[in-house]
């Protein structure tokens, strides 16, 4: 297949005929596809009788810049060759232009590239690297950037490697969300639902006489096998948009360069033009002895292979509640130990009301209390744990004895052993947290951020994927639109559930006053829960406002309740 031709010469695709191919001639179509774009300076997809083709045509040519042509009139698979540019770029219009391999977009876009200087710029680059992008962490953010970048038509290359937990625990590519996260989080919050969907069931009519009881084995098999298919779908996905996924723990050894090291400790090196850091987070322990000997956190609750019994819950974090309260909705004994207060960040006046309302249905607290010791009595699964704890006001010390000690204290970003002093990147010390600018960049030029390891961004995977889109279309494209990390809405998972948006009263009295903030709350009744005879004084909301505006805006959402975030 020809991969060039002269200007105003066309390019062909070979193809097996005009019905829509089978899945391999259309992994063939794309992969001759992008040939073209990658052997070509300049590479337009157009149509012979398209004005705004020609428009294109006639500025490259009165820039004196040599162009490749496919007209996809003229060629008997147009039709398929057209769905797959869609596929590829997102673009479902001609002329679909590509310089040195960048997507620039259609004929405003290149014009606007072309006014702005952009075009210039990228007609003069020439790589000498390995890859024009390597991104290390394969987690939302990472694969939003790496997919995204690959459809500008970049070379990119995604560095994943999950160290095993000290219990072993390690998983497949998709990141701290999909795998150890948000969707079993969900899941397993849901299994929770259902149980308490039962127990209101008979108030709207449902009869049955069998016990029915919870078997948790079948629950994290179905979820696990859930999240294998969502690995799957990942690899794919990277395969289909031409993105190379290796296996490997990257570390940078000099500027430009990284070395990858697999499992059986095999070291490659890349080179690239630019990188992107979106190593996430793992769970903090306690530097306590027992602690990553016996203890588990979140990374390896969700794929336990038996069911964790009476449960020590170590934190008052938004992953310490619900992961309290989804084993407590299971019928588990459940403990929280608390070292100062619920859910810092959030509004604490919607804080308590969840750790009552999990209190009310069965979850203990202990209160200003820190563990200093774990202790094995017996083997099993679960065994046996024997937990010291002292007060975090006097002297005082307590025992208890649990099958699980779960640790939701916080988490520590993984930026610490990937080389970063080498390339002179600055890091947070206390937290390990990169500081960027607007545009997510470090203090080295090259190396860019996403996702958990940002210093004072939100932790959330949605941000994460939208920032992760919009470095590459900067990097890489034609934008400037950068990510507004400002009002971002979030829900905590508890069994009360929790939906915000804005800054908590805390926040807000900080910034603004109390005297200049009016707080406008309720209580309220969800119709679900009136049949089923629950409590109608437990739902709440507040809405709070910036008196000084001249019309009161509504600028922070704080509200509790279930099951709808936004449900009044």
């Amino acid at each position: 297949m020809p991969t060039s031709s002269p200007p105003g010469r066309r390019a062909r695709v070979l193809s097996p005929g005009t019905s829509r191919p089978s899945s391999e001639a259309r992994e063939e179509l794309r992969r001759r596809l992008l040939e073209l774009i990658e052997g070509n300076r300049v590479m337009i997809f157009s149509k012979s009788y398209c004005p705004h083709s020609a428009r294109v045509k006639e500025l490259f040519s009165s820039l004196g810049v040599d162009y490749n042509i496919l007209e996809l009139d003229q060629v008997d698979d147009g039709a398929n060759v057209q769905e797959m540019l869609s596929e590829i770029t997102n673009q479902k219009t001609v002329p679909n232009i590509f310089v040195n391999k960048v997507h620039m977009g259609g004929c405003d876009r290149t014009f606007q590239a072309h006014q702005s200087g952009l075009l210039q710029k990228i007609l003069q680059e020439e790589s000498a690297y390995e890859y024009d992008l390597i991104v290390i962490g394969g987690g939302s953010g990472g694969l939003s950037c790496a997919k995204e970048a690959a459809i500008l038509g970049r070379k990119v290359m995604v560095l994943d490697f999950v160290v095993p937990s000290p219990r072993g625990t390690s998983w497949g590519l998709g990141g701290t969300c999909v795998n150890v996260g948000c969707i079993p989080k969900k899941l397993m919050h849901q299994a929770a639902l259902l149980g308490q969907a039962l127990r209101d069931s008979r108030k709207f009519g449902w009869e049955y006489s069998q016990q029915v009881k919870h078997n948790w084995e079948t629950m994290t098999e179905a979820i696990q096998n859930h999240i294998g298919s969502l690995n799957w779908g990942y690899r794919l996905s990277l395969r289909e948009r031409g993105v190379t996924y290796v296996n490997s723990y990257g570390e940078f050894v000099e500027h430009h360069t990284v070395k990858a090291t697999n499992r059986k400790g095999q070291e490659t090196y890349y080179t690239s033009a630019n990188f992107v850091i979106a190593t996430g987070e793992r769970p903090r322990y306690l530097g306590i002895p027992g602690d990553k000997e016996f203890c588990i956190t979140s990374d390896d609750l969700f794929s336990l292979p038996y069911c964790p019994g009476k449960t020590l819950v170590v934190g008052a974090s938004y992953v310490a509640l619900e992961c309290a309260g989804f084993l407590a909705g299971l019928g588990l004994d459940v403990t929280v130990m608390v070292r100062s207060i619920l859910l810092r960040g959030f509004d604490q006046e919607v804080a308590e009301k969840v750790g009552s309302y999990m209190q009310q249905h069965g979850v203990k607290f202990l209160r200003k209390f820190v563990p200093v010791m774990v202790q094995q009595l017996e083997k099993g699964s679960p065994g046996k744990l024997k937990v010291t704890a002292k007060s975090t006001e006097g002297p005082e010390t307590i025992e208890g004895v649990y099958n699980t000690v779960l640790l939701a204290i916080g988490r520590d970003s993984c930026t610490r052993n990937i080389g970063l002093e080498k390339i002179g990147v600055r890091i947070n010390e206390k937290n390990g947290k990169i500081p960027v600018n607007d545009v997510e960049q470090t203090n080295v030029p090259y190396v860019y951020a996403v996702g958990d390891v940002l210093e004072g961004k939100p932790e959330l995977t949605p941000v994460a994927i939208q920032a992760g889109k919009l470095l590459a279309r900067r990097l890489h494209g034609a934008s400037s639109e950068k990510c507004d990390y400002f009002s971002i809405p979030t829900t905590v998972f508890t069994p009360l559930e929790y939906g915000c948006c804005g800054l908590s009263e805390e926040k807000a009295t900080e910034l603004y006053m109390k005297e200049n903030l009016e707080v406008y709350h309720t209580l309220f009744w969800p119709l679900e829960w009136t049949v089923a005879g629950r409590d109608n004084n437990t739902c709440y909301a507040k809405i709070i406002c910036n008196k000084l505006d001249q019309v009161c805006n509504p600028w922070n959402f704080n509200c509790s309740f279930y099951p709808y975030l936004f449900g009044f």
